[in-house]
């Protein structure tokens, strides 16, 4: 039940700053705004997915399934896989994301 808890304040906290009905997409996507280190700014249909796997790639890393190469020309972070994601159910993937976000909020002193 303590996750749970933790995982409400990071919603809580984020739908204060940013407005109600915050879901995964979301917050992966600011999360990968965060990562970006390029401020606020328009971005087109296919550099927002990127966003969204930039969070991807930073939450994973910390398990061990992805690795940071480096920035390109363009400032955009680059990772390798390193060890092949398990078959996971829908709701295990989610479990995953969740427990990955609520770590990395912690970890950034995002929550309180």
């Amino acid at each position: 039940m303590e996750f749970e808890k933790k995982w409400k304040e990071v919603v809580e906290i984020v739908e204060k700053r940013f407005g109600e009905g915050v879901d995964m997409q979301s917050l992966l996507f600011l999360i990968g705004v965060q990562e970006l280190g390029h401020g606020p700014k328009k971005f087109t249909k296919d550099q927002k997915l990127d966003v969204i796997h930039v969070a991807v790639c930073t939450l994973l890393s910390r398990f061990g399934y992805y690795e940071f190469e480096g920035i390109d020309k363009d400032e955009w972070p680059h990772w390798k896989a390193t060890n092949k994601l398990p078959y996971l159910k829908s709701s295990q993937q989610t479990q995953l994301m969740k427990q990955a976000i609520v770590e990395y909020f912690e970890e950034n002193k995002l929550a309180r």
